[in-house]
């Protein structure tokens, strides 16, 4: 898997961190890059950790299921992006406190990186290089998040929906290349 996929997979993942950093932006008054920083952290570190969690757990089992795992990664990045579609197009309003709470945000960061597990497990399988690809994924989610909150600041919630539509798109799109690559229909 290249440097262009394992990016795309990493702004597939980040659009929940995305989605929850403009409603942490639209809780402040003013911009606080500290606290924009911190939050970015968060998520970051979170979604770098987690499909690192997820190869550990894959790896244990990959001499199982190797005959398969093409179509376990189709899948599993099916499921999730669909579920963002999903969510895109049945959100709820989510409360999200306007005070910086450090337990509040372990558990968003926990919350939106659950799906990077998953993401975690599909690389184990297609043996991808864990330690380059969670730091981009982390890196990656770093940026997205400070550039959400920022955006929350100033522009409100309105891309929301449109930021989980296309993590959920591209995550599908990739599950999709990965089965049609091993498959051979794809070059």
């Amino acid at each position: 898997m290249g440097f262009a996929e394992l990016f795309l997979i990493g702004v597939g993942l980040s659009m929940d961190a995305f989605a929850v950093s403009i409603c942490k932006g639209l809780t402040m008054r003013k911009m606080r890059w500290d606290q924009a920083a911190v939050i970015a952290l968060f998520f970051g570190g979170f979604q770098a950790l987690m499909p690192a969690a997820g190869w550990l757990l894959g790896k244990q089992f990959e001499r199982y299921i190797t005959s398969i795992d093409h179509w376990i990664a189709f899948l599993l990045l099916g499921y999730i992006g669909g579920k963002m579609i999903w969510d895109a197009f049945h959100e709820e309003d989510e409360a999200v406190s306007a005070k910086f709470d450090l337990k509040e945000l372990l558990m968003l960061a926990v919350a939106t990186s659950i799906d990077a597990l998953a993401v975690g497990i599909t690389f184990a399988f297609l043996r991808v290089r864990i330690v380059p690809a969670a730091a981009l994924i982390g890196c990656t989610t770093f940026a997205i998040s400070l550039g959400g909150v920022w955006i929350g600041q100033r522009f409100g919630s309105k891309y929301k929906s449109k930021a989980t539509l296309a993590g959920g798109v591209i995550l599908c799109c990739i599950g999709l290349k990965i089965l049609l690559e091993h498959l051979g229909l794809l070059g």
